[in-house]
């Protein structure tokens, strides 16, 4: 039987109060559980187990099994499979130690199995309140446990880190390491370095002042803190943090205080993933986020480098002293994070060994940086027609920007690549030694930037993105011409990366704008899912497909493998979702038509286990609303609709299949029914909350009319778009 876990009253009050709830009893003594720790995590074993979420602490994603091969990963089937709670993104990658499984899933949920045979051992829900799900960017995801010593850690998206007894889902701690009134959220993993529980937060968008936190992995309590941006009052924060942001940080950031400035917004900075431990060197690596507001014209005045925002920040673990930074994008300006993957390796220079560190931001170049020094080596783009910069200045180590791309200067519309969803997002990249090629899911995704056009979109509020912009993703034309060619651009890649060269070596397009995490393996393969509900092998030296399981719903999180009874699998986690995990850009996408189903995977060679046969879907007929609203009701809606709704509803209400597609909800019909839900917050539950405080009842009845503009829109162009197509069977 399923144990359900939850925090009872009692214990989240204690929680609140004291800022850790305990349980002094310590983990069940299991010998192949305690045996995970530092020392087995520098290497990641002998790939029976897949013991942290990026194998081992270099975060390659590699595995050294050669069971399943590329002679014969054609023969791979499902072992079994689970079916996952919650109908929402699931961007985790499982963690199997000894035998068993342990699978974060949406609202920070955590699962364990029987990795050989798939019967549930445990599960442990943080009762998350769902009204938090507003303040999470890009749906509430999580990206995975952390593993140590039998103890298994998750983040959750209320700002909580929990320690878990892996042997029976019981809670052992929690701390609060996010303020609750505050906008961060949790959905990163967690890294256990020297017995210390690190986690970062997101939420720059929202408001919230980045820093990443150390917490003791035994009792949960506090050891460190380092914040990736200057104190807006201009104090220290008794940090670990202090000393660099007063010498060197501060002065990066614009000195005259100015409305909607960073002082208001505390300037982003957020971690939202990227912390990795180099056990070489003895130092922990910080890929660090986006400004906020966005506009570096609002945020500082455009004036100064504004650090660490977009930056790979080495830190002391035991302390978190500052040791060095690389900036990648200076003066960052159109959330272009340094949040994505790191990974870490050896690479051979002029004859010597170098110790480096290969990241692919959402800039679109591909950076090789000394990890002794902070020096960067190189910089070459792994997407083709950047538009932002053309390059980078080997001596100063800085963007040689396109003057045109800085639009809080220039004041005009700017047409971006890539868009503010990146050249590469959270999805996994992976590094295989043998080949040398690190494997980036690479991302086509045109947007634009547009300094703010009215007071509103400048102006501070409690909900929503707060960019210092108008949100001009959603603000093209719509001439079917035009949307169409854009919706063509947009595709996922797979970029098999040389480091040693700057360039592809080999390359595999995917029509839909999302494609999914990688992982590779010394038998000669890279897998890697797509959002067409695809689930694919490719020999890792040549790119040739091998295999491509039709798995039903989209596959975006990395995979992972590991042998019971000496017996080798493959597991991996299926749903809709991605960056802004629910968006599938104003001109729709091919993966619109593919079901969102969460579900955890398992394959073997030779496995028979049959998916369910899915409901047969009938196309969509178009009939919204008769269309009412002048055409600046219409122009109100559609700003506000962007700050608020784009980010879950997607751009111009063309929804993924997440949640509601608002083109089609029966609620546009009815202007009582749309103001229960967007300003009485009917559907709190649910995680839609009022938006009250930041909207009017004429303002939701414009976006209202916005809405059944853009569902007349659909009707009229939709086939020419293809609108209507079916799930593959």
């Amino acid at each position: 039987m399923i144990k359900k876990l939850g925090l009872v009253a009692a214990a989240a009050a204690l929680m609140v109060m004291t800022g850790s709830c305990q349980n002094t009893d310590g983990p069940t003594d299991v010998p192949g559980f305690t045996a995970i720790d530092g020392d087995y995590l520098k290497t990641g074993g002998d790939g029976s187990n897949w013991a942290m979420t990026g194998f081992s602490y270099n975060e390659q994603r590699h595995s050294p099994l050669t069971q399943i091969n590329a002679d014969n990963v054609k023969d791979l089937g499902i072992a079994w499979f689970a079916d996952l709670p919650d109908a929402r993104g699931q961007e985790a990658t499982p963690v199997v130690v000894d035998g068993k499984m342990f699978v974060s899933t949406a609202w920070s949920k955590v699962l364990a199995f029987d990795a050989k045979t798939g019967k549930s051992l445990w599960s442990f829900d943080p009762e998350v309140d769902k009204a938090r799900g507003v303040k999470a960017c890009c749906d509430v995801v999580n990206r995975g446990v952390a593993f140590w010593k039998g103890s298994v850690f998750v983040g959750t998206i209320d700002g909580r880190l929990i320690s878990l007894d892996a042997a029976t889902g019981k809670q052992l701690w929690s701390a609060q390491t996010l303020d609750l009134e505050s906008n961060g959220t949790i959905t990163g993993v967690p890294r256990v370095v020297k017995g210390k529980v690190v986690i970062g937060f997101g939420g720059a968008e929202f408001g919230a002042r980045g820093y990443v936190t150390a917490y003791d992995a035994a009792t949960g309590k506090q050891a460190w803190r380092f914040y990736t941006t200057p104190n807006p009052k201009g104090e220290p924060d008794g940090a670990a943090s202090d000393e660099i942001l007063k010498t060197a940080a501060t002065k990066t950031w614009s000195a005259t205080p100015k409305k909607g400035d960073w002082r208001e917004s505390g300037g982003g900075g957020t971690v939202w993933d990227a912390i990795v431990y180099d056990a070489e060197l003895d130092q922990l690596y910080l890929g660090v986020g986006n400004g906020n507001p966005w506009n570096h014209g609002v945020r500082s005045n455009g004036e100064g480098d504004n650090l660490f925002l977009s930056s790979i920040v080495a830190l002391k673990p035991d302390t978190g002293e500052y040791v060095w930074h690389y900036q990648e994008t200076p003066a960052e300006s159109w959330d272009y994070t340094a949040t994505q993957p790191i990974i870490l390796a050896t690479e051979k220079r002029d004859g010597k060994d170098v110790k480096v560190l290969y990241h692919a931001p959402k800039n679109g170049f591909f950076f090789t940086i000394d990890r002794v020094s902070g020096k960067m080596l190189s910089a070459e783009p792994f997407i083709d027609g950047l538009t932002w910069a053309t390059g980078y200045d080997l001596k100063t180590g800085r963007p040689i920007e396109n003057p045109e791309a800085r639009y809080e200067k220039t004041g005009k519309l700017y047409l971006a690549n890539p868009s503010p969803l990146g050249a590469h997002n959270w999805h996994p990249m992976s590094y295989n030694p043998a080949t040398g090629l690190v494997y980036i899911p690479a991302l086509y995704i045109g947007g634009a930037y547009l300094p703010p056009v009215a007071p509103n979109e400048q102006e501070r509020k409690a909900l929503g993105f707060n960019t210092g912009g108008a949100m001009a993703t959603a603000d093209l034309p719509d001439d079917i011409n035009f949307v169409k060619a854009v919706k063509a651009a947009t595709k996922g890649k797979l970029v098999a990366f040389d480091p040693k060269t700057g360039k592809a070596k080999w390359t595999v397009d995917h029509p839909a704008s999302w494609n999914g995490g990688t992982m590779t393996t010394a038998g000669n393969l890279v897998f890697q899912g797509t959002a067409l509900g695809e689930f694919r092998a490719y020999a890792a030296d040549t790119g040739k497909q091998l295999l491509n399981l039709n798995v039903q719903s989209g596959v975006l999180s990395g995979a992972s493998t590991y042998t019971v009874d000496g017996e080798q699998y493959v597991a991996f986690l299926t749903s809709k979702g991605g960056a802004f995990p629910l968006v599938s850009g104003y001109a729709g996408s091919a993966s619109s038509a593919v079901p969102n189903i969460p579900r955890l995977i398992v394959l073997k060679l030779g496995g028979k286990v049959a998916l369910p046969a899915l409901p047969e879907t009938p196309a969509y007929v178009w009939d919204p609303p008769a269309k009412f609203g002048t055409p600046a009701d219409i122009a109100a809606g559609q700003s506000n609709f962007q700050r608020y709704c784009l980010v879950c509803h997607g751009p111009g209400a063309v929804g993924n299949g997440v949640l509601p597609d608002l083109r089609k909800s029966a609620a546009i019909a009815d202007a009582g029914t749309w103001k229960s839900v967007v300003i009485e917050g009917v559907l709190k539950g649910n995680g839609m909350v009022s938006f009250a405080s930041v909207l009017t009842p004429k303002e939701a009845e414009q976006m209202r009319a916005y809405v059944i503009s853009r569902a007349h829109y659909a009707k009229a162009n939709d086939a020419g778009l293809g609108g209507g197509v079916k799930p593959a069977r």
